[in-house]
């Protein structure tokens, strides 16, 4: 068997694949371009890979593959259909990364909510020890207990942020954009309402027809002043020229770990938005904490063991 990996770079340097020798000769590309990719697979059997789209017409020409690892939970970048009008095995890791995401959900929004990307600098550049205070008071912030905090996506990440939340006693509602994830431990609530009552809004559901542009131009005006959003699910669910003038328009808050087009273009209007310390970015890294990625690694291992039993 020949396993390719088409980009061990999404993976981290510091986890150890030797593992995957134990399935045959393993051949490792730290990135592969759409025009490397068919060349690199056509003697694969198995390939792993992240964000590297495999096509219909790449997989018509690859005789010997037999099982694409997806090492993600998302699907979106291999042609489902084909896979399975060639007869080749998709197999993806879900459940991963939940905690890592719960927890970056909190990072971004603690970032935000207490104005550290100021404090931070009045430290540095001695703001701070020029003031003749022992403290500084110029950036107020609030406390998240007693707040209205907002779900939209009701799956196992969003569940896991809303008992967090409401272990830091905020009030939690969430919107569920599929309709199917309903809990009865919280309000369910229109998107509309969400907007309008929740001090701090976190949005963690799947990019589909659905979602796409859900936060825009329309809606982001209901938003309370100050308040926080969130975006940990997929880009593209907030339309970002739309919040780049929000943001600019008035006092909101914004922390994105996932956008449209990754990596961040030098063209993208958040780039120059007037006030900066009102928006936090991260690369895609709410899913990256080392647990996450050893969950992922023990995933596709064990997705290889089960196709290898058939075999």
């Amino acid at each position: 068997m020949k396993v390719v990996i088409l980009d061990a770079k999404t993976l981290g340097s510091d986890l150890d694949l030797s593992i995957l020798n134990t399935f045959g000769e393993v051949i490792s590309y730290q990135t592969t371009s759409a025009e490397e990719t068919l060349e690199r697979i056509q003697i694969a059997d198995i390939i792993i890979s992240n964000k590297v789209v495999i096509t219909a017409n790449i997989m018509s020409q690859t005789p010997k593959l037999k099982l694409i690892c997806i090492a993600a939970t998302g699907m979106n970048n291999v042609d489902l259909d084909a896979a399975k009008f060639q007869n080749i095995e998709v197999k993806n890791v879900s459940g991963y990364s939940t905690k890592s995401v719960v927890q970056h959900t909190f990072s971004m929004a603690l970032y935000l909510l207490e104005k550290m990307a100021y404090y931070d600098a009045c430290v540095k550049n001695a703001t701070w020890t020029n003031s003749g205070l022992f403290t500084d008071i110029s950036h107020p912030f609030y406390e998240i207990s007693g707040k209205k905090w907002g779900i939209i996506g009701f799956g196992t990440i969003g569940q896991g942020v809303a008992k967090v939340a409401t272990a830091f006693g905020a009030e939690v509602s969430y919107y569920s954009t599929s309709g199917k994830n309903l809990n009865h431990a919280y309000p369910h609530q229109s998107l509309e309402f969400i907007l309008k009552d929740c001090d701090i809004i976190s949005i963690h559901a799947p990019l589909n027809d659905d979602t796409y542009n859900l936060i825009n131009e329309n809606n982001l005006p209901y938003m309370k002043e100050d308040a926080i959003l969130l975006n940990l699910g997929r880009g593209g669910i907030v339309n970002e020229i739309d919040l780049a003038f929000e943001l600019d328009r008035r006092t909101l808050y914004a922390g994105l770990d996932v956008l449209e087009q990754e990596p961040l273009t030098l063209n993208n209007r958040l780039n120059e938005v007037k006030y900066k310390e009102r928006l936090l970015i991260t690369p895609h890294i709410a899913w990256t904490s080392i647990e996450a990625r050893k969950k992922l690694l023990e995933g596709i291992v064990d997705n290889i063991k089960v196709f290898m039993e058939k075999v």
